[in-house]
């Protein structure tokens, strides 16, 4: 009881010890750091925000701070970058200095502690397993390799919508699209696709899915430490730990798959990206020890990031262009116009597509589908006048950036033709249109994203006409969207598919 009784007493006398150190910090802290919105003792801001739209409450906050503001998320400092003109700085000037992600507690487990592509800090594991990733599977070789699987699971999406468009039922597309998108990745990954009917595809779906919630999930300890208590509490720890458990046992069973002397051995163009770490890891000649803990974290980035990325902005592409018929008709009339009477619209025929090209474009600045690039700084440096210190919280508003009024006409405007005789592009080159992020840490995987919406989109615009749901109009479509590594469209988009003769 006495020990109870100090223990109540102890707490209270912490918290003041902590308010007085976060009082004397500010007073010693330069002067020269960004202003933002005052926060309180310990939480900073961290009871102000809201995780499941930052991108738009950062875009807000900078209306009134300025494109360069800062916030105090528990113990840790943070900077919220709004500008083309100041990502280039940060992205480009400062990419060394800022080229960590936060770590988190969630994102550190279900990546092996950071030895993957995605969350891993800067260090000589992450520059060699980006290289492999680069190398081995984004090249233009090794995705025109992939060109059959594309086809191939686009050919099942629209016989699938096929026998909607028969019997006139609605076409729910953000299922339909996460679906083909799953399917697409696991035999581009694993060589095979889980989207057969039956128990395996509900435990795919279900551990796919709750992977996601893991990464969206917030962590008391990750931004005051010694509240951390609060996150054993809620069961946030054992539901990280419980996941990480049924993901590596998922991804030992493929491993164990892929060993197996008795499969038979495949020609080179078979071979899936397992097979490919797998013979990398046997060759031992990388800059690392690459082991199956290092397999499975790289696959850990390609089953969600790829993915979620992908599904999330084909369902966007079609969102727009239902919400504006003037750009769904002109993009049809090309397709139809320049392919002809094809039933199937293959890559070839893609690079001709100059607006249905403006139409994505258009998306990723639009819709934003990955709206916030989070990164933490290595070391100090002065950013516009300002000194930003070390293991800073950098977030690059991508949302923001893609509506500045100074750089984009009529921002608030879905309008594919501003991409028209416009070499602006998204590989990092310039910091207007930046969907992939940008600098060191800029996505690797754009060409086999860009490759997939293009076939997608071009083959949903070829062979359907598309219209709203009896008694529903374009007006009824949202654009309201969810958390997480991607935006997905919050209500699913359901519309009624029509044969086009």
């Amino acid at each position: 009881m006495v020990s109870f009784l100090h223990t109540l007493l102890a707490f209270p006398l912490l918290v003041l010890f902590l308010f007085m150190k976060y009082k004397t910090s500010n007073k010693n802290s330069p002067s020269t750091f960004p202003r933002g919105p005052k926060g309180l003792p310990i939480l900073g801001n961290l009871h102000q925000l809201d995780i499941s739209n930052l991108h738009i409450q950062f875009w807000n906050l900078s209306k009134i701070y300025g494109p360069l503001f800062s916030l105090q998320i528990g113990f840790k400092k943070a900077i919220v970058i709004s500008t083309p003109k100041l990502a280039q700085q940060i992205l480009k000037d400062h990419d060394h200095d800022v080229s960590s992600r936060p770590p988190s507690r969630g994102t550190q487990a279900l990546s092996y502690n950071g030895i993957d592509m995605i969350f891993s800090p800067y260090n000589d594991c992450w520059r060699e397993i980006r290289k492999i990733c680069v190398v081995h599977f984004f090249s233009s070789k090794k995705i025109s390799s992939f060109s059959h699987i594309r086809k191939s699971e686009v050919k099942k999406l629209i016989e699938k919508i096929s026998k909607h468009a028969d019997s006139s039922k609605v076409s729910n597309l953000s299922e339909i699209l996460m679906s083909l998108s799953s399917s697409m990745v696991c035999r581009i990954a694993f060589g095979k696709s889980y989207e057969n009917e039956g128990g395996e595809k509900s435990r795919f779906h279900d551990l796919l899915n709750e992977t996601q919630v893991i990464f969206l999930s917030f962590y008391v300890s990750d931004y005051i430490p010694f509240m951390g208590w609060i996150d054993k509490l809620t069961g946030s720890i054992a539901r990280v730990d419980n996941t990480f458990k049924s993901l590596d046992a998922f991804f030992e069973q493929v491993l164990k798959e892929h060993l197996n002397p008795n499969n038979s051995k495949k020609e080179e163009q078979e071979k899936d990206i397992v097979d490919v770490l797998l013979e990398l890891k046997n060759q031992g000649h990388l800059s690392i020890d690459l082991t199956n803990d290092h397999i499975k974290a790289v696959l850990m980035n390609l089953l969600v990031a790829a993915t979620d990325t992908s599904a999330a902005t084909s369902v966007w592409v079609m969102t727009g262009l239902m919400k504006n018929p003037r750009a769904m008709k002109r993009a049809q009339e090309e397709v139809r116009s320049v392919c002809g009477k094809k039933e199937f619209i293959d890559e070839d025929d893609i690079q001709k597509l100059v607006y249905l090209k403006a139409v994505i474009k258009e998306t990723l600045r639009y819709y934003a589908p990955a709206p916030l690039a989070p990164r933490e700084t290595k070391r100090g440096f002065v950013l516009d006048g300002y000194k930003i210190e070390p293991k800073t919280l950098v977030y690059v508003n991508i949302w923001a950036i893609h509506r500045d009024p100074e750089t984009w006409k009529d921002p608030e405007e879905f309008y594919p033709e501003r991409f028209l005789n416009n070499d602006v592009e998204f590989k990092g080159l310039g910091f207007e249109l930046i969907p992939f992020g940008g600098g060191r840490r800029i996505c690797p995987g754009i060409p086999l994203a860009i490759a997939t919406l293009e076939m997608v989109t071009a083959n949903l615009l070829n062979s359907f006409d598309w219209e709203m749901p009896e008694g529903m109009t374009k007006e009824d479509i949202d654009i309201e969207g969810l958390p997480g590594l991607a935006r997905h469209k919050k209500n699913h988009l359901c519309i009624v598919a029509k044969h086009h003769n």
